[in-house]
C-alpha cells in the first residue's frame, strides 16, 4: 500500500512520518557546521565573498528551522487534524528545501563562475553527501525528497550546461538518474516503513483484542506446550484455580503450578494429579469432558484438545450453579416436596441399592404400608395447611421410630417402609409392630392436638428377588384387611388374602364386561305419600346378577366400579334405562337416579342427562337426581354450578342420605336443592327413643323452613309410619313398610291396585 494521499493514511501514521522530518537534530547541527566550514574554505581559497554570504544564510536557515521545530514540539499532536498535519508538513519541507537550495546555488556558482577545482569539488561533495542523507532524514515526506533533490541537482545541471563544456554537460546529465535513484530509495524506505507500521499497528490491535477477550471470557483457559509448560493462561483460570497472576506463570510447568495451588489454596492434594490425568484422557479423546468437584462447593468442568505441535489447550468453567440446580432438580425428582422423604420411585431405587450392596446376605425382609385413618377430615375441618403440617409431623415420627428401615412416602396420606434382612422372622415381626405402635397417638400441630391412628399392612418374605409391585400388592392386601377390621390396626400378609385378591380382580374383570354388555338391570323402590294413597316417585337401583356367584350386593359392585373408574358408565346406563321405564308409568310418577362423586367432577353429566331425556322423551320435571354429601367435598363450587344448571332445566335435585356427613346443615342453604332425603339412621329408633324423634322433627322443621320437600328413607314398621304421620314429618315415605324395590312393571300395578287395598286395610286396622 502506497500512502499517496495523506488523507488515506491513518492519522497517527501520517503524524509519525511528518514528525520524523523534525527528528535527528544533531545531524542538522553537524550538517550546518560542515556547510558553513565548506563555504568559508572556498571563500578563503577563491576570495569570492558570495560564499561568506552563503555561510551566513546557512546559519540563518538553521536557526529558523530550530525555531520551527520548537514550535512543532509544543503543538498538541492529538488535536491535529489531517489538514493541520499537512500544513506542518509543508512548513517543515519548505525549511529543509531552503538548505538544499543554498547547497545547489553554491555548487552551481562554483561550476559556472569560479572555475576553481577545489571550490567545485568541495561544494559538489557536500551537496552529494547531503542528497544521500535525504534518504535517511526526509523519507517521511515524498514532497521533501522531491523538493530537496530538485534544489540540489537542478542548479548544478543548469550551470554545467551554461558553461558550454561538453564533458561537464554530460556529467551533469548523470545527476538525473542519481536524483531519480535517491528519490526511489527514499520512497521505498517510506513505503516499507509504512507497511510495517500498519502491520504492527494491526497486530497490536489484534493482540489487545485477543488479550481483552482472553481475560474477559467466562471460561478458564490454559495453553501448554509438548513439555506441559504454560504458554498462555488467562485471568479467569488463575481466579478459578487460585494459582497467582497470569504474567508470573508463563513457561512454568502446569503440574508444578497446580501442586503449588493445592499447597497454598483450597485444592486437595490429590486434585492436581487428577486434573493432569483427566486432561490427558480428554486430550487423547477417551473422555469428551470431565467434572471435578473442589472444596467450597466449587465444581469445574474441564475439556481439552491436542495441538499439532504436541501441546494442548485446557478449557474449564465454573458450573457450580448448574451442579447445584441439577442436584436440586434431582432432589425434587427423588424426594417428596412436603415431607422430604423418598418418593415411590426413589424408594424402590434405594431398596435395589440395598440388594446390590448386600447380594449374599440371608434372612427375612419386611415391607410395610401405613395409611393415616380419616386424614381427609383434618383437611376438611382444619384446612390443608394444618393437614400438611400434621403430615410432616407424622413423617418425622415414623423416621425417628423406623431405625435402619428405608422409609418413603407412597402417596397422599400413605407411607411405605422396607425393613432390611433380620436374623429371624419373629424378631422382624416384633420390630414392625413396634414401629407401628410408636407412631400412633397424640400430635401437637398448629396449637391443636390430634389423636392420630394409622392402619398398617405388612409382608415378611424369604426372597432374594425384590419385586416392588408384588410386595406392594401383598402389603396393600394386608392393609385392606386391617382397615376392614378396625381403625389403627395392623395385619400381616397371609396366603388367603392373595386368593381373595385374585377373586376380587376376577370380579372386577367380570363387572367391566357386564357394564360393557349392559348386563345390569334395574329395580325401583317407590316413594309414597305419607298416607300411602299415591306413588309420587320411584328410585332406580342397579342390580347385578353374576352368572356364577349369583346376585352381587350393590354396595360391593358399586364400590368396585368407583375404584375402577367405570361408575360413570353405570350412571349413564341407569339414566337411559330409568327414563325409558318411567315413560311406561302414569304421568304423575317421577323417577329418581343417584349420581356419584365422579359424575359431578366435570360438566359431561349435563350432556348425558340431556341425551337420556331426549332419547326417552321424558319431561325434565319427571326426573329427580340424587347426590350425597361426599360428592360435595372435593370441588364444592364446581358441583354447585353443575347442580344449578341441571335445576335450571327443570330437573329436581335431592340430597340423599342426609345427616350422615359432617356439614349437612350448611348444604341445605348453599346448594340448589328441592328435596331432602333423610337417612334411615334417623328413623331406626324413633319409636323407642324420644330424643331420636325430637332430632328427626327438628331436622324436618329446619328443612321445611328452607322450603324443601321431605323424603324419609328406611321406614319399615307401621309404628314408625304412624309417628311420622302424627307429627307430619314426611312428605314422602320410602321403605319396606310400603314396598321393597320392584321391577318396573310393578310400579304401575302398585299404583293401580295394591296400594288401594293396603290403604283400606291399614285404615280398618287403625279404626279397630
Amino acid at each position: 500500500m502506497k500512502p499517496h494521499n495523506p488523507n488515506r493514511v491513518p492519522k497517527d501514521v501520517y503524524l509519525s512520518f511528518v514528525s520524523s522530518l523534525s527528528g535527528n537534530r544533531m545531524t542538522l547541527l553537524v550538517g550546518v557546521i560542515v556547510h558553513v566550514a565548506t563555504c568559508l574554505a572556498v571563500a578563503a581559497k577563491t576570495q569570492y565573498s558570495i560564499y561568506i554570504l552563503l555561510s551566513v544564510a546557512f546559519l540563518l536557515v538553521f536557526s529558523a528551522r530550530m525555531v520551527i521545530f520548537r514550535r512543532f514540539d509544543r503543538v498538541d499532536k492529538q488535536s491535529l487534524s489531517h489538514a493541520g498535519i499537512e500544513r506542518w508538513e509543508r512548513i517543515l519541507v519548505a525549511s529543509g528545501a531552503c538548505t538544499t537550495a543554498l547547497l545547489g546555488i553554491a555548487s552551481g556558482y562554483a561550476i559556472f563562475v569560479v572555475h576553481d577545482s577545489f571550490a567545485e569539488l568541495a561544494c559538489i561533495s557536500v551537496t552529494m553527501a547531503t542528497m544521500v542523507s535525504v534518504v535517511g532524514r526526509n523519507y517521511g515526506s515524498r514532497f521533501a525528497v522531491d523538493l530537496q533533490t530538485l534544489f540540489c541537482c537542478l542548479p548544478m545541471i543548469v550551470c554545467s550546461l551554461l558553461a558550454l563544456d561538453f564533458y561537464r554537460g554530460v556529467l551533469s546529465i548523470f545527476l538525473i538518474p542519481f536524483w531519480l535513484t535517491t528519490r526511489a530509495m527514499a520512497n521505498g524506505v517510506r513505503e516499507f516503513l509504512y507497511e510495517n507500521v500498519i502491520a504492527r499497528r494491526e497486530i497490536t490491535i489484534i493482540a489487545d483484542r485477543f488479550d481483552t477477550a482472553l481475560n474477559n471470557m467466562p471460561h478458564g483457559l490454559v495453553m501448554v506446550d509438548a513439555e506441559n509448560r504454560i504458554q498462555v493462561v488467562n485471568r479467569k483460570a488463575c481466579e478459578l484455580l487460585k494459582i497467582g497472576a497470569p504474567e508470573r506463570l508463563k513457561d512454568r510447568d502446569l503440574g508444578a503450578v497446580l501442586r503449588y495451588g493445592a499447597r497454598y489454596s483450597f485444592m486437595d492434594g490429590s486434585q492436581p494429579e487428577l486434573i493432569l490425568r483427566q486432561l490427558t484422557q480428554v486430550a487423547e479423546g477417551s473422555l469428551s469432558r470431565t467434572l471435578i468437584h473442589f472444596p467450597e462447593s466449587l465444581s469445574l468442568e474441564f475439556s481439552a484438545s491436542r495441538r499439532t505441535d504436541g501441546g494442548a489447550v485446557l478449557i474449564f468453567e465454573d458450573v457450580s450453579s448448574r451442579v447445584k440446580a441439577e442436584q436440586k432438580i434431582l432432589h425434587m425428582v427423588r424426594f417428596d416436596a412436603l415431607t422430604g422423604l423418598p418418593n415411590r420411585e426413589y424408594f424402590g431405587q434405594l431398596v435395589q441399592e440395598y440388594f446390590a450392596k448386600y447380594p449374599k446376605k440371608n434372612g427375612p425382609l419386611g415391607f410395610m404400608v401405613l395409611d393415616i385413618d380419616e386424614f381427609k377430615h383434618v383437611n376438611d375441618m382444619r384446612g390443608h395447611v394444618t393437614g400438611d403440617h400434621l403430615l410432616c409431623a407424622i413423617a418425622a415420627r415414623i423416621k425417628q421410630a423406623s431405625g435402619n428401615a428405608i422409609l418413603g412416602r407412597l402417596m397422599g396420606d400413605q407411607f411405605i417402609l422396607f425393613f432390611p434382612r433380620a436374623k429371624e422372622q419373629a424378631s422382624l415381626d416384633r420390630e414392625i409392630r413396634r414401629v407401628h405402635a410408636a407412631i400412633q397417638g397424640r400430635y401437637e400441630v398448629d396449637e391443636v392436638t390430634f389423636l392420630v391412628s394409622l392402619s398398617a399392612g405388612y409382608a415378611i418374605l424369604e426372597s432374594d428377588a425384590f419385586a416392588m409391585d408384588e410386595w406392594s400388592v401383598k402389603a396393600d392386601l394386608a392393609l385392606f384387611e386391617s382397615k376392614s377390621r378396625f381403625k389403627g390396626g395392623i395385619s400381616g400378609f397371609e396366603r388367603e388374602m392373595d386368593g381373595r385378591y385374585i377373586e376380587q380382580q376376577k370380579l372386577k374383570a367380570d363387572l367391566r364386561d357386564a357394564v360393557s354388555a349392559q348386563a345390569l338391570h334395574l329395580v325401583f323402590q317407590p316413594m309414597f305419600r305419607a298416607d300411602g294413597s299415591r306413588i309420587e316417585c320411584a328410585e332406580a337401583l342397579a342390580r347385578w346378577v353374576h352368572p356364577e356367584r349369583g346376585s352381587i350386593p350393590p354396595d360391593v359392585f358399586i364400590r368396585l366400579a368407583e375404584d375402577m373408574g367405570i361408575i360413570s358408565d353405570i350412571t349413564r346406563f341407569v339414566l337411559f334405562k330409568a327414563c325409558s321405564e318411567c315413560m311406561t308409568w302414569p304421568e304423575h310418577i317421577a323417577v329418581s337416579v343417584n349420581l356419584s362423586a365422579r359424575d359431578l367432577r366435570d360438566a359431561d353429566i349435563l350432556s348425558v342427562v340431556a341425551d337420556a331425556l331426549a332419547h326417552s322423551g321424558l319431561a325434565a320435571a319427571r326426573l329427580h337426581l340424587e347426590v350425597t354429601e361426599s360428592c360435595l367435598i372435593d370441588e364444592p363450587a364446581a358441583v354447585r354450578a353443575i347442580l344449578a344448571e341441571l335445576r335450571s332445566r327443570g330437573i329436581t335435585i335431592a340430597i340423599d342420605d342426609f345427616g350422615t356427613g359432617f356439614s349437612s346443615l350448611s348444604y341445605l342453604d348453599t346448594l340448589p336443592l328441592d328435596i331432602v332425603k333423610i337417612d334411615r339412621s334417623f328413623v331406626r329408633n324413633i319409636v323407642e327413643d324420644a330424643r331420636r324423634l325430637k332430632l328427626l322433627r327438628g331436622t324436618v322443621n329446619l328443612a321445611r323452613e328452607l322450603g324443601l320437600k321431605i323424603v324419609i328413607e328406611g321406614v319399615e314398621t307401621e309404628e314408625q309410619l304412624a309417628l311420622l304421620n302424627k307429627y307430619r314429618s314426611a312428605d314422602l315415605v320410602q321403605g319396606y313398610v310400603f314396598s321393597p324395590p320392584v321391577p318396573s312393571q310393578n310400579i304401575t300395578l302398585l299404583q293401580e291396585g295394591i296400594i288401594g287395598r293396603r290403604t283400606v286395610q291399614r285404615r280398618r286396622t287403625k279404626a279397630a
